[in-house]
């Protein structure tokens, strides 16, 4: 039987390790194809690449391509699947190095394929300077644009989400200035209006300036490079633009390929991430990654959303059920964490938002605590605001904003979230305890406490 995996990072990679490790080679070929020149990197570390913190790109490699062929798996570097023929069971791919056209018989597939940077019309220019980041690739061309001569000395980065902001951040510490410019009222959206005012506050201390309720209209270019970024409010200079409007899921070759996705624009699949079709499953098929919609645990609805998290996971559910084994993802709740200078920001489950818009009635309660005993050296102050259903008390969603010791708090609330539990019943959740790591009462037991007696009052 023979295997192809379009896409070799996270997800393509762990599917094919996975189904080898069950399976050796006299029974199962496998080949892989990635188009660009690295193969199971860390995209999330692009940003503290560029800002310095990580000295070294190949820190951020997992696992390179001899590494796979050391362990049977063959891996087609810069080579772009450019079409699937599911009714002949092959692919075609074209080497970017040499030219040329290569076709691979399947079996199986995985598409892998991940997602792409949204990049507006305006934003496809005649020039140079402007930049997606996505792959270690996106990465090593805005690493050599920084480094070229002239140096660029100021950037507008677009758009105020995760990227966004750890780019804006990143730039500032490479010395350049910046400006981060936000559509909507505030940076980080993906946290409530109250949670992300302090966000912004962080932004700003670092020295940059954030400019929200701003549209952008073009781009201006002289000498082959952007120059300037057009807003309504007149032009800003830049030597360099990087964009952070979010992703899409990549599936422009799938649709090509007959392969149906789902109302939020990634490919469907089945707890074992087999491809569904509108008349059920498509032979054959597996996909995983940012290139799948899958089901938020809380609110029933299919969302995208694209984390090496979830890639990992799912591409190893989708290479042990071909490697013959059984594996289910059972979905997300949106876990995610960041940081903004020394700004530590975390959210699970449902925003206010989310809640609402999922129809569900909810108290809110918000708490500022420390880190640690307040006697103990270091101690830092946090907020933490808890969302729960009016009714029940279930924990619909948690976010967290503070210093140093905050955000992985947002882990145990994950779990909260994740196994439906109660605020009442967090009340009584046996958290450790000493001086250095928690006050006697950990800020989650306090907000768990708060958001009961709202639970309480509601009633």
């Amino acid at each position: 039987m023979k295997l192809v995996v379009v896409g070799g990072d996270a997800a393509g990679m762990s599917a094919a390790s996975q189904a080898r490790k069950r399976r050796g080679p006299d029974d199962l070929e496998i080949v892989a194809f990635e188009r660009g020149h690295f193969t199971s990197y860390s995209a999330c570390g692009i940003p503290y690449w560029i800002g310095g913190a990580v000295a070294d790109r190949d820190a951020l490699i997992a696992r390179e391509p001899a590494a796979f062929a050391k362990a049977g798996i063959t891996v087609r570097m810069r080579h772009e699947v450019v079409a699937i023929d599911l009714d002949r069971r092959e692919v075609i791919a074209h080497d970017l190095e040499d030219g040329g056209e290569r076709r691979e018989g399947f079996d199986e597939l995985v598409y892998a394929a991940g997602a792409v940077p949204v990049t507006p019309d305006w934003a496809r220019i005649d020039g140079g300077g402007v930049f997606g980041v996505q792959t270690l690739d996106d990465g090593a061309a805005i690493q050599a644009w920084l480094d070229r001569d002239p140096r660029p000395r100021r950037a507008v980065v677009i758009g105020g989400g995760y990227v966004g902001v750890e780019m804006a951040e990143a730039m500032i510490r490479r010395g350049l200035e910046v400006t981060l410019l936000e559509k909507s009222g505030q940076p980080m959206s993906t946290i409530d209006p109250d949670m992300g005012e302090k966000v912004r506050e962080a932004i700003c201390g670092l020295g940059i300036e954030v400019r929200t309720g701003t549209r952008v209209q073009g781009l201006e270019t002289a000498h082959g490079r952007v120059s300037a970024v057009v807003t309504p409010e007149g032009s800003l200079p830049a030597d360099i633009v990087v964009l952070g409007l979010g992703v899409r899921p990549h599936t422009t070759l799938a649709e090509e390929s007959g392969i149906p996705v789902g109302v939020t624009g990634g490919l469907r699949t089945d707890l074992r991430m087999r491809v569904v079709g509108p008349e059920g499953r498509v032979d054959g098929l597996w996909a995983a990654g940012d290139c799948v919609q899958t089901v938020h645990r809380i609110s029933g609805q299919p969302v995208h959303v694209p984390l090496g998290t979830h890639a990992n996971k799912q591409g190893r559910v989708a290479g042990i059920n071909l490697g013959g084994g059984y594996a289910t993802f059972p979905g997300v709740i949106g876990t995610a964490v960041t940081k903004v200078c020394d700004l530590e920001v975390a959210r699970t489950g449902l925003t206010e938002r989310e809640a609402a818009a999922a129809g569900f009635a909810f108290v809110t309660a918000s708490v500022e605590s420390t880190s640690r005993a307040g006697y103990y050296p270091g101690a830092s102050r946090m907020l933490i605001k808890l969302i729960a259903e009016r009714r029940t008390g279930m924990l619909l969603g948690a976010q967290i904003v503070g210093r140093a010791e905050a955000a992985k708090r947002i882990d145990s609330l994950a779990i909260a979230v994740w196994n439906r539990m109660t605020v009442e019943e967090m009340t009584g959740l046996d958290l450790s305890y000493a001086p250095p790591f928690s006050p006697v009462w950990d800020p989650v037991l306090i907000a768990a406490r708060k958001a009961t007696d709202e639970v309480h009052a509601s009633r």
